[in-house]
């Protein structure tokens, strides 16, 4: 499913959202400029589980060999080399790693769900409050993929989890919003909007089964799955809290639509906003 937007106006230019997309596109391209062969931006700054349970352990990246056979490409483990030395004190990569990614598809899929749901919820925490709230998402969300593969020697890199964390305030604080969403079915692409809390519902179903299939093959899967649901289960938790202490600034009021999928509702502003 892919998100295309929602119907809930943010009051407010989302500044701290756009610079948090401007910087990780920024360290992106310092990636595409890096080139393919030298992955030394990652293993630096890129958080390795192995680093934190088990300071002093040399880092071992695995290499791989792809031959050409008369069945095809195969591939094969070769020796590995050790990793780059941590630019920063280890435990910072909990931090650094969310503005690295791992490819064109990784970035710009993430950077577009930060889009759709971001400005949102910097709205409703406020500028200061949303970069801490997305800052400290990364870092919860770096520390459930520790926790799950405390020795994996894999860098982890990606703003998935903090994203994730952004995904699961928004489903407290919207949750009678609506997301117009391209579906795939087959070879054909539909649009269909969908209430919020269905949208993030099923994207967190996902996640879950599939950090319950990897939980002991989190090297050969390559994907963080449960970066992705401690983010979401934090930033959850986390709106919650401040949304029932009233810490939150209110949401923009919206008059009830005359269609079906509520995309004409116009928000009502109140004095003071």
């Amino acid at each position: 499913m892919i998100p295309l937007r929602d119907n809930i106006p943010a009051r407010s230019l989302p500044f701290v959202n756009y610079g948090i997309i401007a910087i990780t596109a920024i360290v992106f391209f310092a990636q595409l400029a890096e080139g393919t062969d030298d992955a030394s931006l990652v293993e630096r700054f890129g958080m390795i589980p192995a680093r934190l349970t088990n300071p002093g352990q040399t880092v071992l990246i695995p290499e791989y060999d792809y031959v050409r056979t008369r069945q095809g490409i195969e591939v094969r483990e070769a020796e590995p080399r050790p990793a780059a030395e941590s630019a920063v004190p280890v435990w910072l990569t909990l931090l650094t790693c969310i503005f690295l990614h791992g490819g064109w598809l990784h970035f710009l899929g993430n950077m577009w769900f930060l889009h759709i749901f971001g400005d949102n919820v910097e709205d409703r925490f406020g500028h200061i409050g949303y970069l801490i709230f997305y800052l400290a998402g990364g870092v919860a969300a770096s520390i459930a993929h520790l926790l799950s593969a405390p020795g994996s020697m894999l860098p982890t890199i990606g703003a998935s989890g903090a994203i994730a964390a952004v995904m699961g305030a928004y489903l407290y604080l919207y949750p009678h919003s609506r997301v117009l969403t391209v579906v795939p079915i087959f070879f054909f692409l539909h649009m269909i909007v969908l209430p919020a809390p269905l949208f993030l519902g099923i994207w967190f179903v996902i996640q879950f089964f599939q950090g319950a299939f990897a939980i002991t093959a989190v090297e050969s899967t390559g994907v963080a799955w449960w970066a992705h649901i401690g983010g979401f289960v934090a930033g959850l938790l986390v709106a919650l809290v401040l949304g029932r202490a009233h810490a939150l600034r209110p949401p923009v009021e919206m008059r009830l639509p005359h269609t079906e999928d509520g995309f004409s509702a116009r928000p009502l502003r109140r004095r003071g906003y």
